[in-house]
């Protein structure tokens, strides 16, 4: 999806297929939350070379946000990506994504999602808007959360587990690099999917 003409999307198919927490505890998901890094997962996936397509994620970042059922639209989320910590399992194009055809990492070492508005649709999905800023770049992007989990961690702290994905366009963050193909088509697809599983613990 194109973001530099943004038009919000009807609920997500992937968002539509995980499966929703059976009951909601308005009380137990009220507060400030935040992202547990080590039990989240912040991935993403591109076409390469026209026919397979490449799974990477981010291993470092940290966030966290408010959670208002009762008055959602006072509700906020944010996220910090250590933009070096991209990871394929592929060291060479993991290099050559933190170089400056793509990320550039030494001048813009941060990618960070800040959110602007947020909607619930009952009973478990948490529609978020907000703006992602890659390389001094800053474009709105919508992903819709499913709340699949909400539970009482062994310390006895409420953990919420949220799962999400959308599509976006790289090219509207500027990140333009690409390489033409001897058959046709370009090395790197233009299309980012998004895939965002994210486990929280509340913090008040």
């Amino acid at each position: 999806m194109g973001l530099l003409d943004f038009i919000r999307r009807p609920l997500d198919e992937s968002a539509r297929a995980a499966a929703p927490a059976a009951e909601v505890d308005d009380d137990r998901l009220a507060g400030r939350w935040r992202i547990d890094p080590d039990r989240s997962t912040l991935g993403f996936s591109a076409r390469y070379a026209m026919v397979i397509t490449v799974n990477g994620r981010f291993t470092s970042f940290e966030g966290g946000g408010v959670l208002d059922p009762g008055r959602p639209e006072v509700s906020s989320a944010e996220v910090v990506i250590d933009a070096a910590s991209v990871d394929t399992g592929v060291a060479d194009r993991d290099a050559h994504l933190r170089s400056s055809d793509f990320f550039g990492v030494r001048r813009h070492p941060r990618l960070s999602f800040t959110s602007t508005l947020v909607e619930r649709v009952p009973p478990a999905i948490w529609r978020v808007t907000g703006d992602l800023s890659v390389r001094e770049v800053t474009r709105p992007v919508t992903v819709d959360f499913v709340l699949t989990g909400l539970e009482l961690d062994p310390d006895g702290r409420p953990r919420a587990a949220f799962s999400g994905s959308t599509s976006i366009d790289r090219k509207d963050w500027g990140l333009t690099w690409n390489a033409a193909l001897e058959t046709g088509g370009v090395l790197v697809g233009e299309t980012i999917r998004l895939t965002l599983d994210v486990s929280a613990v509340r913090e008040d």
